[in-house]
Formats: structure tokens, C-alpha cells, sequence
């Protein structure tokens, strides 16, 4: 079933996408919005953080519509949470064009994909997320549309069998993918513009959370929308997350102002320390230094351990912990550094090796 298309508004850009409209009953009345929604930037000069990707979208928008031509294919790759999906709505609402929104997962078979082929509308964009999902033959499929915008469809068998290509309106395919890696040679060459999302500085979140408190209705410091920030891991989607948490604690707790004493409170009841780790990550820190004496020990002597499958902590635990440094990876298995010792507020033991460095390890195999 094909995913609703959100059609763009050039005009007025204070508005969210508008999904097409469907008649309703003489008695029906239209549902309230709902503000959480409304939390992404309609507009690149809205956007907060990722300036420089923005800057060179920029460019391209403005040079494809004095050609009067679509956008050429993009690719966003980079963590889950750090506005993929945003940069697809804000440039289908610059152009004003519909919006067709599917999943690699979803396009299973050629047939599958057929309909977001045939249906597309002169300029607008398709967007794919999670398009490293998508299976061989859909991508072999899909070469002739991005390069030449036509289907070749086949129609019957054996020696009866005969070629048709269909040409297609010029359109944009706009890909996500959290595993760029994970894409084909071929796959990935054809897309024109290729941008990796970064992490966001904690100004640029405090910034992005005052936003969006004004868009939930609520208040906040700047004191404690800086808190929450340095509590979110780079990532806005975490971030919008926790605010709408602290938001509610307020609303139940207090008089609905967040104040820094509020925020404080609500994450302490959330379990999210004063870096970012919640209390699974602790869990696991505690679990290699405590257990296994700092490491080094592989994911699946943990995983056993803490009762916990491998894929989550590979997948949701260990990204952030590697990227603060509280663990690193070694031929061997994990090691805790002095920073999660520190962390955990214990002391590293005297048994530790310390003439040898964690960020080299490979070198003892040699020796």
C-alpha cells in the first residue's frame, strides 16, 4: 500500500505539509493538530545546526528552479535521529512539490516500487528511508529511472518474451541511510549530491529546544534548555524527546515553567546522568569493570552477562559509549578507559597494564 503524499506549500512556509484531503462526513469535524508535529523546520533558514549542508542544498535549490528542472538525487547518510527526514520535508516545501514517503524495507519486489514510478508528478521527490534495505533487484531496477528516468518492463516469457520502456516524469529521489557502507558501488554513484549528517554542537540543541518548547506551548530557561542539551548526545531527535519528558513533569509536577531545578529533577526520575548515559549504559560499564576487571572481553561474554541481546547493545549502547570514550575496541574485546572508571566514580586497580596504550593495541601482536 502506497504511503499518503504530503503535497508542499511554497507560499507559506509557517504552515506544516498538508496531506491531501479526503471528504468527510456532513457531521464530521477536523481533528486538532497535534503540536508535536509541528516541531520540524518547514524551511532550510529554519534549520539549526548543519549549516553547511544547508548552505550547499541551498545552492542546488536555487540553481535547479532558474533551470526549471528537479533536483538532482541526494543522499543522506549519517546516525538515526539527526534530521534526514527534516531535509526531505524542507526541500519538498521549497519546491512546493508532492512528497512521497516509503521505506527500503517496504519495497520488497519490483512490483512494489512500480507505483511510486508511474505516480510521480513532474519535479516532486520520493523519499526512501533506510535505502541501504532495499534489495538487489529493486536497485538494479531503479538504475534506468535515475539515470534515465524510464522503466524497462518485460511482458511475457521465453522466446515470446519482449522489452517495453515506459518513460517517467523527471523527478527526485531523495535516499536515507544510517549505513552508507551498506549501499552498492553502482547505487551510490548515482546519486548527484551525497551529504553526511554530524552530530549537533549543545548550543545548537539548546537553541533547537527553545524552539521547540515555544512550539509545545511551554517554557523554558536558557539555563535549562542548555542542561537538556548536554544531556541528548548530539542527536535532536533525542532531544525532542526529553523535552517533551520534562515538559510533562512540569505540567504534573510544577507550574508548567522548566526551570533548571525542573529539568534536573525530571531526567534524575528519567535516570539520565549528567552525560548523556541512562541507566543501561551504566549498566554495561558497570558490568565490563566490575565483572570482567576493565577488559578487554568480546560483546557476547556481556551480552550474556547482562541478559541482553548483542544487536542492542552493538546497536543502541556501544555507539555513544565509543564516541565519548568510555570504551574502546581492540583486537582482544572492549576495554573500559580511565574515563568510564572516572565516570562511575571508581578507582582504576594497580593490576591494570599500564605500559600498554588502549588506542594502540595492535601493537602486542607483534611483539
Amino acid at each position: 500500500m502506497r504511503e499518503a503524499i504530503i503535497r508542499g506549500n511554497p507560499d507559506r512556509g509557517d504552515e506544516e505539509p498538508r496531506r491531501r484531503p479526503t471528504p468527510l462526513a456532513p457531521d464530521a469535524q477536523e481533528k486538532p493538530v497535534d503540536p508535536d508535529e509541528k516541531l520540524r523546520p518547514q524551511r532550510l533558514s529554519e534549520i539549526v545546526g548543519q549549516r553547511k549542508v544547508a548552505d550547499r542544498l541551498a545552492i542546488s535549490l536555487q540553481a535547479a528552479q532558474k533551470r526549471r528542472e528537479p533536483l538532482p538525487h541526494i543522499l543522506f547518510d549519517g546516525p538515526p535521529g539527526l534530521g534526514k527526514t527534516t531535509f526531505a520535508t524542507v526541500l519538498h516545501n521549497e519546491l512546493g512539490v508532492e512528497l512521497n514517503i516509503t521505506s527500503g524495507a517496504a519495497l520488497d519486489k519490483k512490483m512494489d516500487v512500480m507505483p511510486y514510478l508511474t505516480n510521480a508528478a513532474e519535479g516532486s521527490i520520493l523519499f526512501i528511508d533506510e535505502i541501504h534495505r532495499l534489495p538487489s533487484a529493486v536497485e538494479e531496477f531503479i538504475y534506468p529511472v535515475m539515470e534515465d528516468f524510464r522503466v524497462d518492463v518485460v511482458l511475457g516469457e521465453g522466446m515470446s518474451a519482449r522489452t517495453i520502456n515506459l518513460p517517467l516524469k523527471k523527478f527526485t529521489i531523495i535516499g536515507a541511510t544510517t549505513r552508507s557502507g551498506m549501499l552498492s558501488a553502482p547505487l551510490r554513484e548515482r546519486f548527484g549530491i551525497h551529504e553526511h549528517l554530524e552530530f549537533y554542537e549543545i548550543d545548537e540543541l539548546a537553541q533547537i529546544l527553545t524552539i521547540n518548547a515555544a512550539k509545545l506551548k511551554s517554557t523554558i530557561e536558557d539555563k535549562a534548555a542548555w542542561e537538556l542539551a548536554a544531556r541528548s548526545r548530539g542527536t535532536p531527535r533525542i532531544a525532542n524527546a526529553r523535552l517533551r519528558w520534562v515538559r510533562d513533569y512540569s505540567l504534573a509536577r510544577a507550574d508548567g515553567h522548566i526551570s533548571l531545578s525542573v529539568a534536573r529533577d525530571a531526567l534524575e526520575m528519567q535516570e539520565v546522568d549528567a552525560e548523556g548515559l541512562d541507566r543501561q549504559d551504566r549498566r554495561y560499564l558497570d558490568t565490563l569493570i566490575r565483572v570482567f576487571n576493565g577488559g578487554p572481553t568480546g560483546v557476547a561474554a556481556i551480552s550474556a552477562t547482562m541478559s541482553v541481546s548483542v544487536d542492542t547493545l552493538e546497536d543502541e549502547v556501544e555507539p555513544y559509549l565509543l564516541r565519548r570514550e568510555y570504551v574502546v575496541r581492540t583486537p582482544r574485546g572492549r576495554v573500559a578507559t580511565p574515563a568510564a572508571y572516572f565516570h562511575l566514580g571508581l578507582t582504576e586497580p594497580p593490576s591494570r597494564e599500564t605500559d600498554f596504550p588502549l588506542l594502540d593495541p595492535q601493537r602486542r601482536l607483534f611483539e
